[in-house]
């Protein structure tokens, strides 16, 4: 921006990348691809998650914290159904939720629970999944999960012992099948 006879003038490329046109137009989605699964593979990765969570429901409710299931259960999609991606690494789900879990009831701690204090938990596991390279979207749900149910430390031996179930597990089942290898890379 510059400062002209008293007049605040914007360069030209700032008005046409900041236009409500412009901006609009980013909205539009780009091309569909229809990637679509075979029944076979389907059928597979429903069976992992199923065996996964069987198990890992057992221990989070005899442990007390129920409420794990819901970010771990998003865990076993990713590493059943989408095996192959970034985000449905060993690290990426042990850190992530172990990280998420620890900053959230942290938070919680110092801070309790209130809609500020959620909304500022979920920055700070953002930033520090992203600063990590830990990036995993259920974690991000642990560490919510942590602190609107005020559920205490404990739920993070819960979270923790189901992450590293869900690794263990996808990596004895999904090496079953000729098409599957997982992990792609552990660290």
């Amino acid at each position: 921006m510059s400062l002209e006879r008293g007049e605040l003038k914007k360069p030209a490329d700032m008005e046409k990348s900041w236009s409500l046109t412009h901006y609009i137009r980013k909205m539009k989605s780009v091309s569909v691809n229809d990637h679509s699964v075979g029944i076979t593979d389907s059928l597979v990765s429903a069976g992992g998650g199923l065996i996964a969570m069987t198990m890992i429901s057992f221990l989070a409710v005899s442990l007390g914290y129920p409420m794990a299931l819901g970010p771990i259960g998003a865990s076993c999609l990713l590493v059943f159904a989408a095996h192959e991606g970034p985000f449905s690494q060993p690290r990426h789900i042990i850190g992530g939720h172990f990280l998420s879990t620890v900053a959230a009831l942290s938070i919680w701690d110092l801070f309790g629970r209130s809609h500020i204090t959620i909304g500022i938990t979920l920055a700070i596991v953002v930033l520090l999944m992203i600063i990590t390279k830990m990036m995993h979207p259920p974690a991000a749900a642990s560490a919510i999960v942590a602190i609107n149910s005020q559920a205490g430390w404990g739920l993070l031996l819960t979270i923790v012992l189901s992450a590293f179930i869900v690794v263990g597990i996808s990596v004895l089942y999904n090496n079953l099948f000729e098409s599957r290898n997982y992990p792609k890379r552990w660290v």
